[in-house]
């Protein structure tokens, strides 16, 4: 799922700034720079959303750029989130009993390779 949401970054005394979503409370975060606040701000979006959606809690809806005021040296900025869900689902799946007696005799999680595999394939 893909969110886009307005971020305040406020510019500090040390060249460093102080990243808040207007409309996610408790979401901040801070970079050392603008290059580093650009990449903190998408970071603290997917882990805020990523704790709200695990705890089934509501995620507002993102404002209009246009309605967040600046009252401190800094901009808004719009800041993109891809947030995957990756809690875990039971799928049925058939192999050989050969390979199946084999994998069992390794040790070797079923899980674990199918995950990775697909992994690689997705990235293709």
């Amino acid at each position: 799922m893909e969110f886009v949401y307005p971020a305040l970054f406020q510019a500090n005394d040390d060249g460093s700034y102080t990243i808040t979503f207007p409309d996610l409370p408790g979401c901040i975060s801070e970079g050392k720079n603008l290059a580093n606040a650009m990449y903190m701000a998408q970071s603290g979006l997917e882990q805020w959303i990523e704790y709200h959606n695990d705890q089934k809690l509501e995620i507002p809806q993102a404002s209009n750029i246009s309605d967040v005021k600046v009252d401190v040296p800094g901009f808004v900025n719009l800041v993109r989130a891809d947030v995957r869900e990756n809690r875990a689902v039971k799928r049925t799946v058939s192999l050989p009993k050969w390979m199946d007696d084999k994998a069992s005799e390794t040790g070797m999680s079923l899980s674990r390779v199918l995950q990775d595999s697909l992994s690689q394939r997705l990235q293709q």
